[in-house]
């Protein structure tokens, strides 16, 4: 993730911090620390978070990096389980097919 994304995600939880506060409790913490809300500098804040907002959209969207390092092999595809629920079977994972052709015949002869 680019450092332009951390700067708006920190952003956006700032804004959904301050929104949290005026939806519970009536009061705007950015307002109350710059001055108000028709203040310039309160104006400024409320946009960049705007604009975050408006940065962090692709996010919802976008395949992250991280992602690639995923195993996408399921438990069946690398280690297969023969058990059964009624108790354990043997272990075939190790038979080779000529064993198996050995087996085969001496049950047709």
């Amino acid at each position: 993730m680019n450092v332009l994304y951390r700067i708006a995600l920190v952003l956006v939880i700032i804004g959904a911090i301050n929104w949290g506060l005026i939806g519970f409790f009536r009061f705007d913490l950015v307002a109350y620390l710059f001055g108000g809300q028709t203040a310039v500098l309160s104006r400024w804040i409320y946009a960049l978070v705007g604009l975050a907002g408006l940065i962090t959209i692709p996010m919802l969207v976008k395949r992250f990096e991280d992602e690639d390092d995923v195993d996408t092999f399921t438990r069946m595809d690398r280690n297969p389980s023969y058990g059964m629920e009624a108790g354990e079977e043997a272990d075939f994972t190790e038979v080779t097919k000529t064993e198996v052709k050995k087996v085969e015949k001496k049950e047709n002869e």
